[in-house]
């Protein structure tokens, strides 16, 4: 009777072992993990001025009889320039700055761009194929347009300045009136041929920068400046 008990016995305790395991509390399952995520906005590409044209493609102009064409020929980016003028320059006006500009520049004095920009120079050329005088665009209606953006010209200080490997005038004093409208005779020898200097970002890719111009209050044109 007792190696029973003793097989009695093991058998009651297993039980008891299994029934133990059964009623335990089973382990929690871990809650999903979830994952935050951001869409970036996309930035839109850079475009150039809708409509605008090639270099040196000319754009007809002109109201109430008269008739002009323009072009923008030529656009050049510079970190700095330097320029020269036989008034700015002169005895009297080095003694009111104090210094002798010949002895430190030799008579050039060099314009540097605010911080992160650079100079745009852009080149235009306005005939009058008309036979009478005609209205020139103020330079106030030249305008760079880039990313989103528009530019206004910077004017040099006067008429007899010359900008060094420039050949030609701003455009400002090609008109008979610098920084205002003035008027072009006819004729290809009296068109209005200069540049105008800009200041935009250092990082501008002129193939997605245009000059924009309104000629007149019926005409606007554009060009592609690379």
């Amino acid at each position: 009777m007792k190696p029973f008990h003793g097989i009695g016995l093991f058998c009651i305790v297993a039980v008891l072992i299994a029934c133990a395991g059964c009623t335990g509390t089973a382990p929690a399952t871990p809650a999903p993990t979830t994952v935050m995520t951001t869409t970036a906005t996309p930035v839109p590409e850079p475009t150039v001025y809708p409509g605008a044209l090639a270099l040196n493609q000319i754009a007809p102009f002109g109201i109430a009889g008269t008739n002009g064409t323009a072009t923008v020929y030529k656009a050049e980016v510079r970190s700095t320039y330097s320029w020269s003028s036989p008034s700015y320059n002169s005895p009297r006006d080095q003694q009111r700055a104090g210094e002798s500009l010949y002895t430190t520049q030799y008579g050039y004095i060099t314009e540097s761009p605010g911080e992160g920009n650079t100079f745009l120079f852009v080149y235009v050329r306005l005939e009058n194929t008309g036979t009478g005088r005609m209205v020139a665009p103020s330079p106030n209606q030249f305008m760079v347009d880039y990313n989103g953006k528009t530019y206004p010209y910077t004017s040099v200080r006067g008429s007899d300045v010359t900008v060094d490997i420039v050949r030609v005038g701003q455009y400002d004093y090609q008109i008979g009136r610098g920084g205002e409208a003035g008027y072009i005779p006819p004729g290809q020898s009296n068109a209005a041929d200069g540049f105008l200097i800009y200041e935009v970002p250092a990082t501008i890719d002129l193939s997605n920068a245009a000059l924009v111009i309104t000629l007149d209050p019926e005409h606007r044109a554009a060009w592609k400046l690379g």
